[in-house]
């Protein structure tokens, strides 16, 4: 089983990415994963002031970073890009240079909106970030996931306030997780 770090953009109760990432891990039947979400809003802003003695969440943040076969990062899009806190997140990880936890660790983007192109600015914005740390990011498939769509209620209406993907929605989302399965396997530890 691959013990899997989960960064969720999206920090408030009810957040879009964070149900969209509860519904896809339970589709992880064949229990390939083990998913750890680290709460990126415990974080403290970035300072270099800061950096040498860091904040307990950080140390935190590093201790399940080093235990995990992988990164899963679920990001909303805000303004074409990533969310404030989930930069945030990854830049503590990257601080000091020679303490990047990030480098070398196999990762997979996923995202949902409610529009049409899903979160595909966010997603190519963190690819440049993700290049810089060093992560290497599983290209393909790619999850811009339109919530309005891919999602559906007890009832089974398709909608952004379902708790449940559609079935054509979680065909896709097993073939994503087979593939990050398969990404993680070429890296290994």
């Amino acid at each position: 089983m691959k013990k899997i770090m989960v960064l969720i953009g999206g920090v408030s109760a009810g957040s879009l990415n964070r149900r969209f990432f509860e519904a896809v891990a339970g589709l992880d039947a064949g229990h390939a994963f083990e998913f750890k979400v680290f709460d990126i809003a415990s974080l403290p802003f970035y300072s270099q002031d800061i950096e040498a003695t860091p904040p307990a969440g950080v140390v935190a943040m590093r201790k399940l970073a080093a235990a995990s076969d992988g990164v899963l990062i679920v990001t909303p899009e805000y303004n074409r890009s990533i969310p404030g806190v989930l930069k945030n997140a990854l830049d503590w990880g990257s601080r000091p240079p020679a303490q990047n936890i990030w480098a070398g660790k196999p990762t997979a983007i996923m995202g949902a909106t409610m529009g049409g192109v899903g979160t595909f600015g966010a997603q190519q914005h963190l690819r440049n970030i993700c290049s810089w740390l060093d992560m290497p990011v599983m290209n393909q498939p790619a999850v811009y996931f339109n919530a309005s769509t891919g999602m559906m209620n007890a009832a089974g209406v398709a909608g952004a306030d379902g708790d449940r993907l559609t079935e054509s929605s979680a065909n896709f989302m097993r073939r994503f997780l087979a593939a990050f399965e398969a990404w993680i396997a070429r890296f290994p530890k």
